[in-house]
């Protein structure tokens, strides 16, 4: 997908699909669309094609506040 910056120079609003999310919060894919479908991620902020894709700063405030994974370690 494209780059594009906010007219302000501040806001990412970089599309992300299933792949980057899954690699910016160290998951497979599968996760991901897993997330989605059971309603833990936001609505897709851009639908091209039937493609789902989130602008970057949803992603990251969204992983922010994601619960972690739980397993001992």
């Amino acid at each position: 997908m494209t780059d594009a910056t906010g007219t302000n120079g501040t806001t990412d609003t970089t599309l992300w699909s299933y792949q980057h999310i899954a690699a910016h919060i160290r998951v497979q894919r599968a996760t991901v669309r897993s997330y989605r479908r059971h309603g833990l991620m936001p609505p897709p902020d851009v639908v091209q094609d039937s493609t789902p894709y989130w602008y970057a700063d949803t992603v990251r405030t969204w992983a922010a506040m994601r619960p972690r994974n739980r397993r001992g370690g």
